[in-house]
């Protein structure tokens, strides 16, 4: 028997049954396109991530008070006062960290005429916009000259001057934040989210005007760029801080000390981490979908050759060898997962692609990405799933007897 009419046969074994074959594949289609999705998910959201890393650049660090145990996050936002301006004094001294930029949060909505916005105000030093990449898209930023005077001047992110203007220009209007009036130089450049924090939506106002009015003595948290080696910086700021804070730390616990150094290089390391067990609970899925997908095939198959036993015994009466029979029926369970596997991709291309375009709509830079290795990596499984669980029912129907099969009811 020519393999050809092998390929033919199972072609139409499996037209002949579409309903059941359709069905068949179904498991597959859905494990293959839930791999498929959250690749491309994963895909793009570690992208985002990487372009919001770099997007504050090679060389930027940032200092947190609080400590590992107790979080970040919260302890600027509560105040935490481990970061004097002391310390940035002596920060300032050092020959392997430039740019030194501490900032502070001033409480407070901001106004204009009737209309109120709510985005979030920092004071800051000049050095913070270089630190952090900002431009100015309207008028100028922050300089040092209003900072040395504590001059009444906020610059706006796009986000809080559409809040507050709409498409007027705000150069050379008041806002009041909390109970005092500023004056608008500035409107920064659109840059989107840093580690999901909406940049745009920002007002900043000079460093001493934020202390004048809060009276604080410490900063919420410092940016700076290290000049040479970041292992070098990272050693300098904590030996610094900890002699200054007094903390015994000579095992480098970062439990122990009341102060988190964090950079763009340590970033990526963690982005890295995360899309590795990313991959391993996609792969998990992958093979669990499949599997079950695969048993469901294999049950088929092994229904269909109960069917078709007299089909079979006929056959072989008329000449078709045993690995003709093998063949047919490992090529119908192949058949079925690849092509189960092929409507899954592009319906989980599909999904991943439309929710990209949703997502674009409150993350501008969230962009649709697929990789390459997911695509291979789900063909591959879906062929190997076909092989595996076809392989026992296929060689059931080649080891049946032609003569007990003509006499099967």
């Amino acid at each position: 028997m020519r393999t050809f009419d092998v390929f033919l046969q199972a072609g139409r074994s499996l037209w002949r049954n579409i309903v059941r074959s359709a069905l068949t594949m179904l498991g597959i289609t859905i494990g293959v396109g839930a791999v498929i999705l959250m690749s491309s998910v994963g895909e793009s959201m570690e992208l985002l991530i990487l372009g919001q890393i770099s997007s504050l650049g090679s060389r930027s660090m940032v200092i947190f008070p609080g400590n590992e145990q107790e979080g970040n996050v919260s302890q600027v936002l509560s105040g935490h006062d481990s970061l004097t301006f002391e310390d940035i004094e002596r920060l300032e001294r050092l020959t392997t960290v430039t740019s030194i930029a501490p900032i502070v949060f001033l409480p407070g909505s901001v106004e204009f005429g009737r209309e109120t916005a709510a985005p979030q105000v920092l004071g800051v030093d000049p050095n913070f916009f270089s630190n952090q990449k900002i431009a100015a898209e309207e008028g100028r930023l922050i300089d040092r000259e209003d900072e040395d005077r504590t001059a009444r001047v906020a610059v706006l992110g796009p986000d809080a001057a559409a809040d507050l203007f709409g498409d007027v220009s705000p150069l050379g209007r008041e806002v009041t934040v909390g109970d005092r009036s500023l004056t608008v130089v500035g409107v920064t450049k659109p840059l989107g989210s840093q580690f999901f924090q909406n940049v745009d939506d920002r007002v900043y106002v000079p460093l001493s005007h934020a202390r004048a009015v809060t009276g604080q003595k410490y900063a919420n948290y410092i940016t700076m760029l290290s000049t040479g080696s970041f292992d070098l910086a990272f050693t300098d700021v904590k030996a610094l801080l900890r002699q200054r804070h007094s903390i015994d730390n000579p095992d480098d616990d970062p439990k122990k000390d009341d102060f988190i150094v964090r950079s763009s290089q340590q970033a990526n390391v963690i982005l890295s981490s995360v899309s590795l067990g990313l991959t391993l609970f996609i792969t998990t899925v992958a093979a669990i979908s499949l599997i079950v997908g695969g048993i469901g095939i294999m049950n088929i198959m092994l229904v269909t050759v109960s069917e078709r036993t007299r089909e079979i015994g006929l056959r072989k009466a008329l000449g078709a060898r045993t690995t003709d029979i093998l063949l047919q029926f490992l090529l119908e369970s192949v058949a079925l997962t690849f092509i189960g596997g092929v409507i899954g991709a592009l319906g989980g291309l599909t999904l991943a692609y439309l929710i990209s375009r949703i997502v674009s709509g409150y993350l501008p830079t969230y962009t649709f990405a697929i990789s390459a290795y997911a695509l291979l990596a789900a063909a591959g499984m879906s062929l190997i799933t076909g092989v595996v669980f076809g392989m026992s029912p296929a060689c059931k129907a080649a080891q049946l007897d032609p003569v007990e099969s003509l006499r099967y009811e």
